[in-house]
């Protein structure tokens, strides 16, 4: 055992620990009903119209979807609340994505044969859907890229290059993840531009008003979450997008953690530009998606240089693609945006609305759940009829480092949480700590999921006091 500024850090041996297991533990695969009574919901509750039914939650429902779900873990049935680093995907994403490396793999666009057309129907129709997903005007303001960190790094090497003067403002909040604080930070060296940063209010939610406040006429682009990966935090994009647009300013939206759980309407929200990542989705690893208005993109210089995004190419100079193809240099990952296209398909199949009040209700449960635990401190708001928050929670036990139970609630009980910074440093020593366990739900998790955790999560704090 070795002593840390932060409480007791244990070093934990890959063998069992010697203690007594509770014997209502499940460790199978068969899963109790699940019901609401009145008193887990109160009347007025957003979640509360569209409350799951009274045999099966969807939960339950989709679970046998995800093959992962149903295994052991280091003896205990495999609780997987690490969500909100990476989602697990549906039998019907894998296997687009083997039907076409077995039935058409090969590059698309640049062929006239019967696999390279289909591989580009494919390729281009899940375009389509990722347009349709988040109420795009046209798929041509859908770029794919690697990830979320590759689209925010894309309009900061072309728009913000070519728009960001010395003294113009950049306006974010200090809950933002790290993609969206470096790519800007390297673009205010450049350029000699201002980053200016929101903090939160009382109730740990960046403070809108002082948002609204912090904007003027210098400010030329604000980049924003939707949903915190840390705080769980909503933010009212369309208002925010509203008094940006008044002063002149752009607004780049991080929907992460918001594109997954919840209907996005980019039209709606009027966004001018808008990221997302597959894998957080039930999608594959290797794409996200960049929406950038039509007009934007069309003004915008190419980000990376080579095959597919030129127009015409000579010895002294080259001619550019129009948008998507502009920005999508190379061989794309084509079995990737095809695997994406199936985790839409399969999201759209179960229904946006459904899936966020249903996740709406296992946010305040896991919230109150937590709350009962001793010496906890939950960062970001309260749920409450007013304050919606996502199914994630950001916590600290006292006298005890997140990483020691993120390891011992792993090889004691089988339960998945994240531990660290959550690439969200600032946001951490804001909050006047270095780290804290996050647990964070999707769909397929189920009450059951919840007090498993809370009952490892006792268990584990009691296995470190024991050593006060």
């Amino acid at each position: 055992m070795m002593m840390t500024m932060e409480g007791v850090a244990v070093k934990l041996p890959s063998y069992s620990f010697p203690i007594i297991r509770s014997p209502a533990r499940c460790v199978t695969r068969n899963f109790r009903p699940f019901s609401i009574s009145a008193s887990t919901l109160k009347e007025g509750h957003p979640a509360a119209p569209s409350a799951p039914p009274a045999s099966l939650s969807l939960g339950h429902l989709t679970r046998p979807d995800f093959p992962i779900l149903h295994q052991e873990v280091n003896g205990s049935r495999l609780v997987y609340l690490d969500n909100a680093a990476t989602s697990q995907k549906p039998t019907a994403v894998i296997g687009a994505l083997q039907n076409y490396y077995e039935s058409y793999n090969s590059n698309v666009h640049r062929g006239i044969h019967y696999l390279s057309a289909r591989a580009t129907e494919e390729y281009e129709l899940a375009r389509k859907k990722v347009s349709n997903f988040i109420n795009a005007s046209d798929s041509r303001e859908i770029v794919f890229t690697r990830n979320a960190t590759e689209a925010i790094n894309l309009v900061a090497y072309t728009w913000g290059l070519q728009n960001i003067k010395p003294d113009d403002e950049i306006l974010l909040t200090v809950a933002e993840h790290h993609s969206a604080i470096v790519p800007w930070q390297l673009v205010a060296q450049k350029t000699g531009a201002v980053l200016k940063f929101v903090e939160l209010n009382g109730d740990e939610i960046p403070d809108v008003d002082n948002l609204k406040d912090m904007l003027s006429r210098k400010t030329k682009l604000v980049v924003v979450h939707h949903v915190s990966n840390v705080l769980g935090s909503v933010l009212p994009i369309k208002d925010i997008v509203l008094c940006a647009h008044d002063v002149g300013a752009k607004v780049l939206v991080d929907a992460c953690q918001s594109v997954p759980h919840m209907v996005v309407d980019v039209q709606n929200l009027n966004a001018d530009f808008l990221v997302a990542s597959s894998h957080k989705m039930c999608g594959p690893t290797g794409v996200g998606f960049l929406y950038g208005k039509s007009d934007l993109l069309s003004a915008m210089p190419p980000f990376l240089g080579g095959g597919e995004m030129i127009s015409d190419v000579f010895l002294d100079h080259s001619t550019y693609a129009e948008p998507p193809s502009r920005f999508e240099a190379g061989t794309p990952a084509i079995g990737e945006a095809i695997g994406l296209g199936a985790a839409i398909d399969y999201l759209s199949g179960l229904g946006m609305q459904k899936i966020h009040d249903y996740e709406i209700f296992l946010a305040k449960y896991l919230y109150d759940s937590l709350s009962s635990v001793p010496n906890i401190h939950i960062y970001g708001p309260a749920p409450s009829n007013h304050v919606t928050r996502a199914a994630l929670c950001s916590f600290n036990i006292d006298n005890i480092h997140p990483t020691d139970l993120a390891t011992y609630l792993d090889q004691q009980h089988g339960v998945a949480i994240r531990s660290g910074h959550h690439c969200a440093q600032p946001l951490h020593r804001h909050l006047g700590v270095s780290a804290s366990a996050r647990a964070s739900l999707h769909f397929y998790n189920t009450v059951e999921d919840i007090d498993d955790f809370i009952q490892a999560l006792n268990d584990t704090v009691s296995f470190f006091n024991s050593f006060k």
